[in-house]
């Protein structure tokens, strides 16, 4: 049975946006805003956001979104929207219409980029933060390799038994799932085609936003061509608590930017974990725990 409601909105520029909301009636606990990946979308978050929206005391409204050009959401006719302030503003729009503040953003990779930006841009959104395997500061080289990745997808797979495999091929490094969570991750990382087959759920134009060059860092936001990202100075601005998942293997957050992290800006929690790299999948039950227990302590809670 579906436990969560669907939510269609239209961005500022016109687009028809997908979020889905799993509601705990009654909660007065701060709601939970989950944030993909790059070409990821929110049923990634389904097993994280059905074990936090439980209909007990501990349970809270948990909101997931497909950014452009992802899962559900409309494709962006224009490739340069691809970019991360575009979606920030996107995500601060849905939670605007939503009337959501002071949520607990939950950011995997591209998301956590979003999250910090969130708490900078506009504080009062977010009052807490789980970041999953993503820093202030990623090399050129991760994110070179992670281009390279993306430019080698499959234009079309002939049934769901060759999205898994192709999916248990790339994304090996975010760890070991059950062969139930493959087959989710399967099913909802693809989009039927017409004549036939599938055809991977995110907008292949995406690719075209990643520009990498030389061995600069930083972002122009004004374009979105990302040269490898230092954000340290928006980390520093972060005030609200914050837990960082790291994967052991991640060549994405690498130790020294988490041990960095830790001491710098909020002064996060962070928590490696063994054996994965990037990004943890959050489907298992030990990183579901993680996140609950984090979001369960007494200064990340709405204040009663």
């Amino acid at each position: 049975m579906q436990n969560w409601t669907d939510i269609y909105y239209t961005s500022r520029d016109g687009l028809r946006l997908y979020g889905r909301h799993y509601p705990s009636p009654g909660s007065t606990r701060r709601p939970v805003v989950c944030l993909p990946g790059l070409t990821r979308n929110s049923r990634d978050f389904h097993d994280l956001a059905t074990q936090l929206a439980l209909p007990d005391r501990s349970g809270r409204d948990v909101y997931a979104v497909d950014y452009r050009g992802r899962g559900r959401s409309e494709h962006d006719p224009d490739w340069k929207n691809y970019s991360i302030l575009v979606e920030l503003n996107d995500v601060l729009d849905f939670m605007a219409m939503r009337g959501l503040d002071r949520a607990a953003v939950i950011g995997s990779s591209r998301g956590g980029l979003i999250a910090m930006l969130m708490g900078v841009l506009r504080p009062n959104a977010m009052g807490a933060v789980v970041l999953n395997d993503i820093g202030p500061f990623v090399s050129w080289q991760a994110l070179s390799d992670l281009k390279g990745m993306l430019t080698r997808r499959a234009a079309r797979f002939e049934d769901l038994a060759a999205v898994e495999a192709w999916l248990r091929e790339v994304c090996a490094e975010f760890g070991p799932l059950a062969d139930h969570h493959w087959q989710h991750v399967a099913r909802h990382s693809v989009e039927a085609l017409p004549e036939g087959g599938y055809a991977p759920a995110w907008d292949p134009a995406i690719v075209s936003s990643l520009r990498l060059g030389g061995n600069s860092q930083g972002i122009d936001f004004g374009s979105d061509f990302l040269f490898g990202v230092d954000l340290w100075p928006v980390w520093n601005a972060v005030r609200c608590p914050t837990l960082v998942l790291r994967g052991e293997r991640s060549t994405v957050l690498p130790a020294a930017t988490a041990e960095r992290m830790r001491t710098s800006g909020p002064c996060a929690r962070v928590v490696e974990l063994a054996g994965i790299g990037h990004a943890p999948w959050l489907m298992s039950e030990d990183q579901i725990a993680l996140v609950r227990d984090f979001l369960l302590a007494p200064d990340s809670e709405v204040a009663m």
